[in-house]
């Protein structure tokens, strides 16, 4: 099989249609297979939660065209303030520090969803198959033969490379034989969407609890995104709580900073799993997105790691040659280890040392939050890392400096 053959990507959500775009603008053929009819006004891949989007991904969805159909309905982030109830300091990263604009941007995950779609109507070497699943793999020379169920009619299609990008149940993983380091956190996130009593103005919130973060992030219309965890035996009760109840709840979780919140809307409940493949790569194969790695949602990185998996991937292949080879895969397992592995440590460390309920841990933690607030270096270090810059990131994502 040669480059000119398809890649095969299985799994349409944010990071295949994303891998996706950024093959097809460097001119590459490829197959994405998609469980979910695409439709811009109601695509059941795309959910209720809202997004925060790291500087450089931003940069990356800029350079694959995909921001121009996103950017206005996404809110700026400006200012980040991190806390813990109950200890002393805080961090706080400000955009004019860091010399740019905006540290991130939030949206809800729909509006990135139906970017998307719009920049994969534009697509000139993409072929979709929507609603298609993937029944069978079956190893051939110098590929994969996949059988795929496209509404009633079965096909099979052969590929130099074959790209998990299936979520966290994913099939391809599966079928692979690829296993899985497991964490259940036994948390879930609420997401929900709320009006607070003082406009934002570009601010986002990350508190520590003993019950588990909060986030608070910046919507359009002066609306907030609020995303609460809470521990599993109490996820019925919270479920059930009226409207009243839900913004009392998230008051007292919370606190007071941008006053009273009012205006809730739809909630929904989100398990919490680390689920981390064994493997990133097998022959003439890989996984990108949830499908490598699922992490804990703490500290907004889910996405933007698994778009500079899809960026790193399709910039490896653009290079020329056999996208398939062992070369490349490894070359693509290398890159992607630090960014995959840093950032899984950082989202797991973070949630059991913010979040534990240890007095004597509290002065530590404090003093840690304000050596990083005082220290320019320090917080200028970590606002770059907060801004997705990563070494060995790919060329797309990086900030173009004049």
């Amino acid at each position: 099989m040669s480059q000119s053959q398809p890649i095969l990507i299985v799994g349409g959500g944010l990071v295949g249609a994303s891998l996706a775009i950024a093959l097809d603008a460097a001119g590459l053929p490829a197959v994405l297979v998609e469980a979910a009819m695409p439709t811009v006004d109601a695509q059941p891949s795309y959910d209720e939660r809202n997004l925060a989007l790291a500087r450089a991904t931003v940069n990356g969805l800029r350079a694959i065209g995909v921001w121009d159909f996103a950017e206005a309905r996404a809110t700026p982030i400006t200012h980040i303030h991190t806390s813990r109830a109950g200890d002393f300091g805080s961090v706080r990263m400000n955009a004019a520090d860091e010399g740019v604009d905006a540290l991130g941007w939030t949206l809800p995950a729909r509006e990135l969803g139906a970017a998307l779609l719009r920049r994969l109507d534009t697509c000139r070497h993409l072929t979709r198959l929507a609603p298609a699943r993937v029944e069978s793999i079956e190893a051939v020379e110098n590929g994969w033969a996949v059988t795929v169920l496209a509404g009633s009619e079965r096909r099979r299609l052969t590929t130099p490379l074959l790209v998990g990008a299936d979520g966290t149940q994913s099939v391809v993983r599966a079928q692979l034989g690829i296993g899985t380091r497991e964490h259940d956190y036994a948390q879930a996130l609420f997401v929900s969407t709320m009006t607070p009593e003082r406009d934002p103005r570009g601010r986002a919130f990350e508190r520590f609890t003993d019950d588990g973060p909060v986030a608070v992030l910046p919507l359009a219309e002066r609306r907030v995104g609020v995303v609460l965890t809470v521990d599993t035996e109490h996820v019925d009760e919270v479920a059930a709580m009226d409207d009243a109840a839900f913004l009392a709840f998230a008051q007292q979780r919370f606190g007071w900073r941008l006053g009273r919140f009012s205006r809730p809307g739809k909630r929904v409940p989100y398990p919490i799993r680390r689920v981390a493949a064994e493997a990133l790569v097998a022959e003439r194969a890989v996984l990108v997105g949830n499908a490598a790695q699922t992490i804990h949602p703490i500290g907004a990185q889910g996405f933007n790691l698994g778009l500079r998996d899809a960026l790193t991937l399709a910039e490896l292949v653009a290079a020329g040659g056999d996208p398939g080879a062992s070369a490349v895969l490894a070359a693509y397992a290398a890159r992607r280890a630090p960014d995959r592995e840093g950032t899984m440590a950082m989202s797991h460390g973070l949630v059991r040392l913010a979040c534990l309920d240890q007095p004597l841990l509290r002065p530590l933690r404090s003093l840690a939050m304000l050596a990083l607030d005082r220290v320019p270096p320090l917080r200028h270090a970590m606002s770059r890392r907060g801004m997705g810059f990563r070494a060995n990131a790919p060329f797309a994502v990086r900030e173009k400096t004049p």
